[in-house]
C-alpha cells in the first residue's frame, strides 16, 4: 500500500446534507480538494447559491440541490439525481441540524419536535434513502454529525442532546447492521464551533467566556477543525473504524 495515498478521494462520489452551513460548507471545500466530486444539499436556496460562488471563486467543482432532510420524498430526489449523473455515492455526510436553547419548562412541543426532526429523523432518513445506494454497491462511508451533548448533559439544551444522543446510538447501530456491505458508519463530535448557528449565543454577556474555560485547549472550534475529521472518517484510511464517534472538542470530555 502506498499510505500517501490514504486520504485521496478521486472518483469518489459525496453528500452533504445541510452542505451550506458552516460545518457542511468547510467539509465540502475540504472533500473538493481532495478529489472528490461533491454535491450540496441544502433547504436554504440563498445559502446553496452563495455555495456556488465561493466553490468557482475557488476552482472547485459542485453541484447544489434544494433538499428537506426531514421529508422523504425530497431526499430521494437528491439520491435519484445523483445516481443519474455519477453511477454511485461513496460518501454521505449528514451536516443538517439546528439548535434550541432553552431551560425544558420554557421549550414548546413543537421547538422540540423540529429539532429532533431535523437532526435525528433527517439523520436517519438520509442514511437509509443515500445509504441504499451504498449497501448495494457494497461499499460506503457514512459521517453523521453528533456533539459532546451526545455524552453529556448542558443544561438549556434538552432537545438538542436528546437528538444528538440518539444521532450517536443510531451511528452504532447502522455500523452494525451495515457492516457486512463494507459500509462505515461514524459520528464525530464538535464542541462549540464558531459558526453562523452559535454566533447569537456566544455574543450573549459571559457565554464566550463560560464556554472557553470548560475548553481544555481554551478556545473555540473552527469549521477547519472538523475538517480533518472528515476526511479521516471518508477516506481509506479509516477503512476499519466503524461504529465511533470522533470527538473534536479540545480536550471538552476528556474530564
Amino acid at each position: 500500500m502506498v499510505y500517501t495515498d490514504i486520504f485521496k478521494l478521486e472518483q469518489k462520489v459525496a453528500i452533504i446534507s445541510g452542505g451550506a452551513g458552516g460545518l457542511g460548507r468547510e467539509a465540502a471545500c475540504g472533500l473538493a480538494e481532495f478529489g472528490a466530486k461533491v454535491i450540496v444539499a441544502d433547504q436554504d436556496h440563498d445559502s446553496l447559491k452563495a455555495v456556488e460562488k465561493q466553490f468557482l471563486e475557488s476552482g472547485l467543482e459542485v453541484l447544489t440541490m434544494e433538499v428537506d432532510v426531514t421529508d422523504c420524498r425530497s431526499v430521494e430526489n437528491v439520491a435519484q439525481k445523483t445516481l443519474e449523473r455519477f453511477g454511485r455515492i461513496d460518501i454521505l455526510i449528514n451536516a443538517a441540524g439546528i439548535n434550541m436553547r432553552k431551560p425544558v419548562l420554557e421549550l414548546e412541543e413543537s421547538e422540540w419536535d423540529q429539532t429532533l426532526d431535523i437532526n435525528l429523523k433527517g439523520t436517519f432518513i438520509c442514511s437509509k434513502i443515500i445509504g441504499s445506494a451504498m449497501v448495494k454497491q457494497k461499499q460506503g462511508k457514512i459521517v453523521n454529525m453528533g456533539s459532546v451533548s451526545s455524552l453529556l448533559g448542558h443544561p438549556e439544551h434538552s432537545a438538542y442532546a436528546a437528538s444528538k444522543g440518539g444521532v450517536l446510538l443510531f451511528t452504532r447501530v447502522l455500523a452494525m447492521e451495515w457492516a457486512p456491505y463494507n459500509v462505515n458508519v461514524n459520528a464525530i463530535g464538535p464542541a462549540y464551533i464558531k459558526t453562523a448557528l452559535t454566533e447569537d449565543y456566544l455574543s450573549g454577556e459571559g457565554h464566550y467566556d463560560k464556554i472557553v474555560q470548560s475548553i481544555p485547549m481554551r478556545r473555540l472550534g473552527t469549521p477547519g477543525d472538523v475538517v480533518g475529521a472528515v476526511l479521516y472518517l471518508s477516506s481509506k484510511a479509516s477503512d476499519f473504524v466503524t461504529g465511533t464517534i470522533l470527538m473534536v472538542d479540545g480536550g471538552r470530555t476528556a474530564d
